[in-house]
């Protein structure tokens, strides 16, 4: 794999030094009390750069506010050490305290963490998803004697038959979802109706995901699927308009609708602003049935 950042500013190169030495520091110090044997010694072996900044082709709009994340896939040695909230919410919640200052971080980070098991798994699967950062990534930090499985691509005819498989499960509970979204509204819900668009659009982006890569990343992180679906397909982008201080604040509601519109006394949304979701994701629909499909084609072409 690569290992050289020479495409990169200097800048970005500190911010992603920097990132590497907060998930070192932080799992070490979540690590060391750790007495159960399932935990004792776990090690974080590579920490991996790739999307866009690993391609090069990264985007920094600040007039559509529109900006690129470091996307980094976190390799530890053992399943037990990708649980987030145990290892990794102290380092994510510095990351974004620092982002949010804007001296030592300016970027966006999306973090995505899994056990060099389960990644060799997936490349000996031949999932996408992974052959795309060996093929693309850059190793920002690596343990030695720790190497990646062989990648097995998929025939035409396997890639065909799983992805009609994700495609017709995932796109279907979406549906269901935007269903009960419009149920809920006619039963006068409007906190029960934002948590089903939620989960409809939640659904929609893993459904994309799975039949682009045959992969989707374990999170209910809105910001985080539609950062990792758009760097796959950029089309996504026209999703969610960004002009005004209204469309902005109605995203912001269906993001955190996952926790507060079910458990937060003090989450309100509007019937404008749930209209205006509704339109939106009536569109993620149609752009991922689209692209879905055709995908799905063209393996049917190649099959």
């Amino acid at each position: 794999m690569k290992t050289a950042l020479d495409h990169l500013p200097e800048a970005k190169r500190r911010e992603l030094a920097h990132v590497v030495d907060a998930l070192r520091d932080g799992f070490a110090f979540a690590i060391e009390r750790r007495t159960m044997p399932a935990l004792r010694g776990g090690r974080l072996l590579k920490v991996i750069l790739f999307g866009s900044y690993a391609r090069g082709d990264w985007v920094e709009d600040p007039v559509g506010r529109y900006f690129s994340d470091y996307d980094l896939l976190v390799v530890v040695d053992r399943e037990e050490l990708t649980d987030v909230p145990e290892f990794w919410s102290k380092t994510e919640e510095r990351l974004l305290t620092e982002l949010a200052e804007g001296e030592q971080l300016r970027t966006p980070v999306s973090l995505i963490y899994h056990s060099l098991a389960d990644v060799n798994d997936k490349l000996r699967l031949g999932r996408y998803f992974f052959i795309d950062i060996v093929r693309d990534g850059i190793v920002l930090f690596e343990e030695p004697g720790v190497p990646l499985a062989e990648p097995r691509p998929l025939s035409p005819g396997e890639a065909l038959r799983e992805t009609q498989e994700y495609y017709e499960e995932w796109f279907e509970t979406a549906n269901q979802f935007f269903r009960q979204f419009h149920h809920a509204i006619a039963d006068g819900a409007p906190k029960v109706a934002a948590f089903q668009l939620h989960q409809a659009t939640e659904r929609f982006y893993h459904c994309l995901f799975l039949v682009r890569t045959l992969y989707s990343p374990k999170t209910h992180n809105l910001n985080q699927l539609r950062q990792l679906a758009e760097d796959v397909e950029p089309r996504l982008k026209a999703v969610w308009l960004r002009d005004s201080k209204f469309e902005r604040r109605c995203y912001e509601l269906l993001r955190e609708a996952y926790v507060k519109a079910r458990y937060s006394h003090h989450y309100r949304i509007s019937a404008e602003q749930l209209e205006w979701l509704s339109a939106r994701v009536a569109v993620l629909q149609d752009l991922v049935r689209a692209l879905c499909e055709e995908r799905i084609a063209s393996l049917a072409e190649a099959a």
